[in-house]
């Protein structure tokens, strides 16, 4: 078996194993690198570039780039925070996300990734694109208002549940997710506990009958910023930002 390395990350030295990209690397050494489409669960996808980090000076994304000894990442950076920042803007002006009304608000990860990024309203124009919503299915419903078009379902069906439910239709502009079905959800096998509606990290796959489940101050954000459950893993590491109380 090939032993483990090292490699630095904001000047840590990280001990990583074989076969681990940058991400699974940092998340196992207690180091938060911001992400959206990447689950632990699900195959590294790549998509939403949040979790951009630079190595040896040149921008990778964290969670598709395999570890290596002795590279050297940037993460918590000016820089690439402020990239972060603007990814997570334009995200919510490309949407409809009405968060104060959201069964997902204090769940979301993107509302939380604002939060902890210091975002309080997007510098960019809202589009209001007009987007559809599918509640046909008896245990979940879908407003894809909210879809960030993570690819987090498509793979969770894919490769977890075995049904291919969902997957990417359109391009550039009109890029949006669709069903395996001629027009609605309750025509395709998916069920309420399949994985694919389990990991969307916003608002747009819903179970039917658990919205508000948790109320305001026992929602998984309420008190601790996204990551802060990474952050803990890291002994003597400092109070994680952001967040909201």
């Amino acid at each position: 078996m090939s032993e483990s390395f090292t490699l630095t990350i904001d000047g840590v030295e990280v001990t990583a194993q074989p076969g681990q990209s940058i991400l699974q690397a940092a998340d196992a050494a207690g180091v938060y690198i911001p992400r959206l489409c990447a689950h632990p669960e699900l195959e590294a996808f790549g998509a939403c570039r949040v979790c951009t980090v630079k190595v040896n000076g040149r921008p990778q994304a964290a969670c598709t780039t395999p570890a290596t000894k002795g590279m050297i990442v940037e993460n918590d950076t000016p820089e690439l925070n402020e990239h972060r920042r603007s990814l997570i803007e334009m995200l919510f002006v490309e949407g409809n996300h009405f968060c104060m009304f959201c069964e997902r608000s204090g769940n979301c990860e993107l509302q939380a990734l604002a939060y902890r990024l210091g975002i309080d309203a997007p510098r960019h124009d809202y589009q209001y694109p007009a987007r559809t919503l599918d509640g046909s299915h008896p245990e979940v419903f879908i407003d894809r208002n909210r879809c960030i078009l993570c690819g987090r379902c498509v793979r969770a069906s894919r490769d977890v549940d075995g049904k291919h439910v969902f997957d990417f239709v359109g391009r550039g502009k009109g890029k949006r997710i669709w069903i395996d079905a001629e027009s609605r959800l309750a025509d395709t096998p998916l069920e309420g506990e399949d994985k694919a509606v389990e990991v969307c990290p916003v608002g747009a796959i819903l179970r039917k009958g658990a919205a508000y489940a948790a109320p305001i101050g026992r929602r998984l954000y309420d008190h601790d910023p996204i990551g802060a459950d990474i952050e803990a893993k890291r002994v003597g590491a400092p109070a994680a930002k952001g967040g909201k109380s």
